[in-house]
């Protein structure tokens, strides 16, 4: 069904960065790898940020490459208090929350199941699941009609692999996160969606690189044939942030190179 009368300015739709200038938006695990990607780019669109990661100099390094005045905020994702401050302090420089990017997130390969101790477990999923949660939950009681919650996901959240039980399963369970935001955060017309990326040369795919064999095979596996580059990345979140994509709700968008075709 369509409408005459109804969405936004056509001016806002033009395909690039046009859409995102001024937003507001939080950008977790913006202190290197695929973060500091995106701050990148949303910079470059004219948005105003907040970049989110653990170490300060390392998100000091990112933003002093960047051209706009944004928030440096030093962290841990899993500390509900912090989430809280972050949106706080967003609201107090800019006046409020736009988009809350959740990219944060760990990664390691997990040892045999019947050795894999509790505690790092725990880590794995208190960092991308739990902190996904703690980062909507702040964004939301602060967000007006036309935000945008995107979180970064993974191929292996639906495909899951042997010795990544627990980055398999945090990934699954932020693509559920997702479709119950939407519905709940829908009568406000708050968008929630999810990435899942395959693999990329930057950030935590880097770790798999080290062993040539194994970047050959996801290569082979990969219907592009190679991995993901930098320049792959950021073209989707900026969608996901503009308003030509304001009814687009609970979904996951893979960004694979064909990976899960295969």
């Amino acid at each position: 069904m369509t409408g005459d009368n109804h969405g936004p300015d056509p001016a806002g739709l033009i395909p690039g960065h046009a859409g995102v200038a001024g937003r507001r938006v939080v950008i977790t695990g913006a202190g290197r790898g695929l973060g500091s990607v995106l701050a990148a780019a949303f910079d470059a669109a004219g948005a105003r940020l907040a970049l989110v990661a653990r170490s300060k100099p390392a998100l000091e390094d990112v933003a002093s490459r960047l051209s706009g005045d944004h928030l440096v905020c030093a962290g841990d994702v899993r500390d509900e208090l912090f989430n809280d401050t972050v949106a706080e302090q967003m609201t107090e420089r800019f006046g409020g929350v736009d988009v809350w990017i959740a990219n944060a997130g760990v990664s390691r390969e997990d040892p045999d199941i019947t050795r894999m101790s509790a505690a790092a477990w725990r880590e794995v999923i208190d960092t991308n699941l739990t902190g996904t949660f703690l980062g909507a939950r702040a964004a939301a009681a602060r967000m007006g009609a036309g935000g945008r919650i995107i979180v970064t996901g993974s191929v292996l959240g639906d495909r899951p692999h042997g010795r990544l039980a627990a980055y398999s399963a945090s990934k699954g369970g932020v693509h559920a996160l997702v479709r119950s935001l939407a519905q709940e955060l829908g009568p406000r017309e708050i968008t929630a969606n999810a990435v899942a990326l395959g693999w990329f040369e930057t950030g935590l795919g880097s770790f798999w690189q080290r062993d040539e064999q194994r970047e050959q095979d996801i290569a082979r596996h990969t219907a592009l044939g190679r991995w993901g580059t930098d320049a792959d990345l950021p073209g989707v979140y900026l969608f996901l942030a503009s308003p030509a994509a304001a009814y687009i709700t609970g979904t996951t968008i893979t960004v694979d190179g064909g990976y899960s075709l295969l």
